[in-house]
C-alpha cells in the first residue's frame, strides 16, 4: 500500500509545484511590464516550463494572474463543514477564509503581487469576481448541508447571502490592505470586516463635529 500512496503524493506536489511557479512567474510579470503586455510563451519560460503545459493548468492567460491557489475554495468548503457542530455559521466561514489569508512568507508576496496586479488591471478584476461566482455557490450549498445537519429545514436565502458576504468580506479587505493598510495585517483586516458584519454593520462612531453646511450658515 505505501508504494501506491507515495507516487500520487509526489505527483500531487509536483503539480502543486508548478501551478505556484507558473501563478508566480505570471505576477512578477505582469507587476513589472503590466498584464496586457505579458504572453503566456513569456510565462512558461520564467517558469522553466513549455506554453502546452502551461494550458495543462490555466485554459487561458488570464487564469494565471486570478487565482494563487486553486485548492483555496476547497479548504475553505471543508473547513466549514468540519467545524464544531455549535459554531455559529458566520463564525465558521469567517474562520475558514481567515485560515486561507497569508501571514508573512512567500504566500504574502504572492498575494501582495496579486492585489497590485488587480489594482492596475480593471478587466482582470472583474474577470476574477466572475471566477470567484462558482466557488460562492458551492460555498453557499456547504452552509446549506451544514445547516441542514443542525435541523435547519428551510435555510431560505440566508446560506447564499452568508457566501456572497465572505467573499465580499474577503475583497473588501485585500482592497483596503493592499491600497495602503499594511500596517495591519491582512488576517486582522479581514477579522475587523467580519466583526463588523456579525455586530450588524454599525455605522462608524463620530469623532469630530459634522462639518456645517454652507446653505445652513
Amino acid at each position: 500500500m505505501p508504494s501506491d500512496i507515495r507516487p500520487q503524493g509526489l505527483r500531487d506536489r509536483k503539480k502543486r509545484a508548478t501551478h505556484r511557479a507558473l501563478t508566480e512567474a505570471a505576477l512578477r510579470l505582469a507587476a513589472e511590464h503590466g498584464a496586457e503586455h505579458v504572453t503566456v510563451e513569456a510565462i512558461s519560460e520564467a517558469a522553466g516550463v513549455s506554453p502546452r503545459t502551461f494550458f495543462n493548468y490555466f485554459d487561458n492567460r488570464d487564469e494565471a494572474f486570478v487565482m494563487v491557489d486553486a485548492d483555496v475554495a476547497e479548504r475553505v468548503r471543508r473547513a466549514v463543514r468540519d467545524a464544531p457542530p455549535g459554531r455559529p455559521p458566520l463564525r465558521a466561514v469567517a474562520d475558514a477564509y481567515a485560515a486561507e489569508l497569508p501571514e508573512q512568507g512567500p504566500d504574502h508576496e504572492l498575494w501582495e503581487l496579486r492585489a497590485e496586479v488587480l489594482r492596475r488591471s480593471p478587466d482582470l478584476l472583474a474577470r476574477t469576481l466572475g471566477v470567484h461566482q462558482a466557488d460562492e455557490e458551492a460555498l453557499a450549498r456547504t452552509i446549506a448541508e451544514r445547516l441542514a445537519a443542525t435541523g435547519c429545514a428551510d435555510p431560505g436565502t440566508y446560506p447564499r447571502l452568508l457566501a456572497a458576504v465572505a467573499n465580499t468580506a474577503t475583497r473588501v479587505a485585500v482592497e483596503h490592505w493592499s491600497a495602503g493598510g499594511r500596517e495591519q495585517s491582512l488576517i486582522r483586516i479581514f477579522r475587523d470586516v467580519m466583526g463588523q458584519l456579525a455586530a450588524g454593520l454599525p455605522a462608524p462612531a463620530v469623532t469630530t463635529a459634522p462639518a456645517t453646511s454652507r446653505a445652513g450658515s
